[in-house]
């Protein structure tokens, strides 16, 4: 029974995650609720296993209808594989108290600014280009890329954010960006977990094709129901992370 629920969520995971990131809001607790007695390091270490794999598949599936600047993206994902894994080893030093009081009030202000807009990230109006598009989009991948090996919640939801406000992307496109990037700081934090021995390999696999499965269908609704329906998912997602990170922050 413990596994068929964890294989369920990491099938709406998948799905979540593809379409617009969050889709740890439902893996990680349900590993936490129904693995208690295992170290929180190595359910962290799974989650990342089981996600690469789905993020991966879903990064896929945007770059065959949307168009993307390598010349942008691979270094700004360089930056965030980086960037992560220092982020990952800080965290086992340093506990993330502060930030995480901070995040609700954060998704907060994100969530309110795109409610209010409504014409953001409806069409593609590239703000940068060239150099100064690259040196953004690195500094982007390295802050959130840190962010994500420190702490981690959102992740996805950031990038998004970001590309879209920052860049002037259209949803879509900034989805497809975000999965790249999110595939480097997954990558970035499952070495230094594998490394140093907190991954459940078996559990991990097998959630990972229940998350794979997940994010086709993500992606595949992304696709077919454009930037509208991404940004619609987008404020449902931050509302779930602003409740689930408030809980976390002021009630355990």
């Amino acid at each position: 029974m413990d596994f068929f629920v964890l294989a369920l969520a990491a099938f709406f995971a998948g799905l979540v995650d593809a379409v617009v990131g969050g889709g740890g809001l439902i893996q990680v607790p349900a590993l936490f609720s129904f693995m208690p007695g295992t170290a929180p390091a190595t359910l962290l270490g799974t989650n990342k296993l089981a996600s690469i794999w789905g993020t991966s598949v879903a990064a896929a599936n945007y770059l065959r209808v949307v168009s993307l600047r390598w010349s942008m993206v691979l270094p700004a994902a360089a930056m965030a594989f980086v960037f992560s894994f220092c982020g990952a080893i800080l965290v086992t030093h340093i506990p993330p108290t502060y930030l995480r009081t901070a995040l609700p009030f954060i998704l907060l202000a994100i969530a309110i600014y795109t409610f209010k807009k409504k014409e953001l990230g409806v069409s593609h109006t590239p703000l940068f280009a060239g150099n100064k598009e690259i040196g953004m989009a690195m500094l982007a991948g390295g802050l959130i890329g840190f962010y994500d090996g420190f702490f981690g919640p959102g992740t996805g939801s950031f990038f998004v954010f970001v590309f879209v406000r920052m860049f002037g992307f259209d949803f879509l496109r900034a989805s497809a960006v975000a999965k790249l990037l999110n595939v480097a700081c997954n990558a970035a934090a499952l070495l230094w977990f594998g490394f140093s021995g907190h991954v459940i390999w078996q559990l991990g696999l097998a959630m990972a094709v229940c998350g794979v499965l997940g994010s086709v269908t993500g992606s595949r609704l992304a696709i077919k129901h454009g930037s509208g329906f991404v940004r619609k998912m987008f404020l449902v997602v931050v509302a779930c992370l602003i409740i689930k990170t408030s809980f976390d922050a002021f009630f355990k």
